[in-house]
C-alpha cells in the first residue's frame, strides 16, 4: 500500500479511507456513493483514491537482499 497520507492538491487527509474503500469496492458498492459517504467531495481527493493502484507486491519482487 503506497497511498499518500494527504491529498497532493489540497492537503486533506485521505489515507484513513483506503482500507475501507478497498473492502467496500470489492463487495461491489457504488464508488460515487462511497466517496460521498467519506466526505470526499473535491475532485482532487477523489482522484487520489480512484487513481491509486496497489503496486506493493510488484515492487517487493525487486527488493535487494
Amino acid at each position: 500500500m503506497l497511498i499518500p497520507i494527504r491529498c497532493w492538491s489540497c492537503g486533506k487527509p485521505i489515507a484513513q479511507f483506503w482500507e475501507e474503500y478497498q473492502e467496500r469496492i470489492g463487495k461491489g458498492e457504488n464508488q460515487k456513493e462511497l466517496l460521498d459517504g467519506f466526505g470526499l467531495t473535491r475532485p482532487c481527493c477523489r482522484s487520489m483514491l480512484l487513481g491509486q493502484v496497489d503496486l506493493i507486491d510488484t515492487v517487493a519482487q525487486f527488493k535487494k537482499s
